[in-house]
């Protein structure tokens, strides 16, 4: 088995997997089901993921991984560049997310995904996020901290959460504002990463 097909195999599963998931959420998908639509057998998701539980880690770091590199790059980016400016920091988060959410590449799947891991208590996935990508968070914590001194860390978490929330809300397109059939998918989402900064950061300053 050459290295290719061992990829291929390992991606198909995950493809396949990612698109379950997101139709069904976690509970509701079956390794069978996965195995089906993959054309694989249950030896080679065992052979790749070893669990279920595992198989559901493995859809979130195939994404997460690749733009939590992206966010980090363009953090420390702005605070070189831009330093005590909180407008930077924010688009440092924000654009990433945006840009895995229009991938063609399943992108819109995965972000249905992120939907159920919110409404699905799944507590193995939220302690392998919480291990894998909380840093991430502290690192936006501290630098837009500093920008804000004024408030207190129990008032800057509160807003932080919301403004997960409105970017996870962005991401997965539930918004009033459709994009205008004049207007790029590119251009749309640039503008609704310059409006959810622009609200972020007023509502950070208050």
């Amino acid at each position: 088995m050459g290295n290719a097909t061992h990829f291929s195999t390992k991606e198909r599963i995950l493809g396949a997997a990612e698109e379950l998931f997101a139709q069904h959420g976690f509970a509701g998908t079956s390794l069978r089901q996965v195995t089906s639509r993959a054309d694989v057998n249950i030896a080679a998701v065992n052979y790749h993921f070893g669990s279920k539980e595992n198989l559901v880690n493995e859809v979130f770091r195939r994404r997460m991984d690749d733009m939590t590199a992206a966010r980090l790059s363009q953090l420390q980016k702005a605070l070189a560049e831009r330093p005590g400016e909180l407008e930077p920091i924010l688009a440092a988060f924000v654009e990433p997310a945006l840009a895995l959410a229009q991938d063609r590449h399943g992108g819109g799947a995965f972000v249905r995904v992120i939907a159920r891991a919110y409404a699905e208590k799944n507590d193995g996935l939220r302690q392998f996020l919480s291990d894998h990508y909380g840093h991430v968070l502290r690192e936006f914590g501290k630098a837009i901290a500093a920008c804000v001194p004024a408030l207190s860390k129990e008032e800057l978490y509160w807003r932080l959460d919301f403004f997960s929330g409105a970017l996870t809300y962005a991401m997965a397109d539930f918004g009033l504002i459709k994009r205008p059939a004049n207007v790029t998918e590119v251009a749309h989402r640039q503008r609704a990463a310059q409006e959810l900064i622009r609200f972020a950061a007023a509502g950070l300053k208050s």
